[in-house]
This record gives structure tokens, sequence and C-alpha cells, in this order.
């Protein structure tokens, strides 16, 4: 049985998922594939210039936020993962957990911070901006992936809920 809390904070992971999905999938169908047209002292300039604006308190609360919401219901569903709600609740927390956090940690993350230290002008920049590109999309495109995975796991467990009347 899932609770009323549960219910709630699967609503708000699902929002949250579904919010950064979108996010990500703009990047992936559009952004990047505009920035990736442009000169490379350009492109790299534009990718600098976002990767400091989106350090900010709406993306991170969104973003992380989202993160702690799946922790929670990761853990307080574990107890009870034989039942198809909490099953739901822990795939959908360990697609974002893993396939939105994780990743952009570990491969974005750490990709932002080679180009943050190159000069948009310098031959550097024009010798890195290709693959930087081409490899922060594939990876982008895993994140877009596992947050829709989320969010799609999240409403099952909602839809669960709701059937079974909470």
């Amino acid at each position: 049985m899932i609770s009323d809390l549960q219910s709630l904070l699967a609503f708000l992971a699902a929002l949250g998922s579904g919010l950064i999905a979108g996010t990500f999938f703009a990047f992936s169908a559009f952004v990047m594939r505009a920035l990736k047209r442009l000169p490379a002292e350009h492109g790299v300039a534009a990718m600098q210039s976002i990767n400091i604006v989106v350090i900010n308190p709406v993306f991170l609360s969104a973003f992380l936020g989202t993160g702690l919401v799946c922790a929670v219901l990761f853990v307080g569903a574990s107890s009870g993962w034989h039942e198809a709600r909490p099953i739901w609740l822990i795939a959908g927390s360990l697609a974002y957990l893993l396939g939105c956090l994780l990743v952009t940690m570990t491969r974005n993350v750490p990709m932002n911070r080679v180009l943050a230290g190159i000069a948009a002008e310098s031959p550097q920049a024009a010798r890195y901006w290709p693959e930087y590109a081409s490899r922060w999309m594939l990876w982008n495109h895993l994140r877009t992936a596992a947050s829709l995975m989320a969010m799609a796991c999240f409403i099952a467990a909602l839809r669960e809920a709701f059937d079974s009347g909470f």
C-alpha cells in the first residue's frame, strides 16, 4: 500500500523528473544542434555561458530537489519492494538518481569543467569543441531518457495508488 506521503512525493518526483527531462530534451533536440552550427569559438563561448548561468537556485532546486525526493522515495519504498507500487517507486528513483544525477556528475559536469578552462578563441577550443559537443550530447540523450523513464515510473505508481484508492 502506498501512503499519502509516498503519493505526494511520487507526484513531486514525477513533476520534477518531467521538468528536468524537458530541459535535457531541449538541449538534445535543438540547443546543442544550434551551438554545433556556430563557429567553434562562438559555440564554446555560448556553452561556457550556459554552464555558468545554469548554476542558479531555480534550476538547482528542480534538479537536486527531485534527486532528494527520489532518495527519500527509494528508502521508503525499499522496505516493501515486493509490492507493485513500491517497485515503480524504486525503479523511478533509480532511473533518476543513476541515469540523471550520476551521469550528470560523472560525465557532463567533468566535460563542462574542461571546457571552462579553455579560451573560446584558442586553437585548443577549435579542436575540442566537436568532440565535446558530440560526447556531451550522447550523455545528455541518456539523461533525457532516464528522466523520462523516471517520470513514467512515478506516474505508474500514482496510477496504481489511484486505482487501489490509496
